[in-house]
């Protein structure tokens, strides 16, 4: 098994995620090869929560120009929605940021 901050990389910090932090819904950046299972666990263990349920997407690099007409990618990444059960409590990281 994996160590629960291999598996959770960063939070995702934008306008459009924060808006959902008062519905207990947080975003990560997760590694690529973990699971639902493994991210809800991971979440759980390193803020104490109770997590509900778990959605994730696979976000494709984006196009874009390395110089004389070359193009490149940028990485592809792993994105997490984890939604908190009700009577869990908030994590304290996004407290002062909405």
């Amino acid at each position: 098994m994996a160590n629960i901050y291999d598996i959770i990389i960063r939070p995702i910090i934008t306008e459009r995620s924060m808006a959902s932090v008062a519905d207990k819904k947080y975003v990560f950046e997760v590694a690529k090869d973990a699971g639902k299972v493994e991210i809800k666990n991971a979440v759980e263990t390193a803020f104490g929560v109770k997590v509900a349920k778990v959605n994730t997407i696979n976000v494709n690099g984006k196009h874009k120009r390395l110089g004389a007409g070359r193009m490149g990618t940028t990485k592809s990444w792993k994105k997490a929605y984890v939604q908190l059960t009700e009577d869990s409590k908030t994590i304290e990281m996004f407290e002062g940021m909405v």
